[in-house]
């Protein structure tokens, strides 16, 4: 355990974050999880709706740091894909 204040300070700052990222990316897997649910059920026109969402919450999670930007263009992509082939 850090006994400089700073110290004690940066770990409260980093549990904060962590919490925070841990938030944001339960967030995007529970709306990605609904999504394949959705299409699953064969319902394509609500699942459309959901992709918009998808789309937005992982790129809001690349701006934040959250995840990679690479790894957000690529979840879309692959869930843009079964979209399609759903089609």
């Amino acid at each position: 355990m850090a006994n400089i204040k700073s110290a004690k300070k940066r770990i409260e700052i980093g549990n904060r974050n962590r919490l925070r990222n841990k938030a944001r990316k339960t967030e995007f897997k529970t709306v990605i999880k609904k999504f394949e649910k959705t299409l699953a059920e064969g319902n394509i026109d609500e699942a459309r709706e959901i992709l918009k969402d998808v789309d937005k919450k992982l790129k809001k999670a690349s701006v934040k740091n959250v995840i990679h930007k690479n790894e957000a263009s690529r979840k879309i992509s692959r869930l843009t894909k079964k979209l399609n082939n759903a089609i």
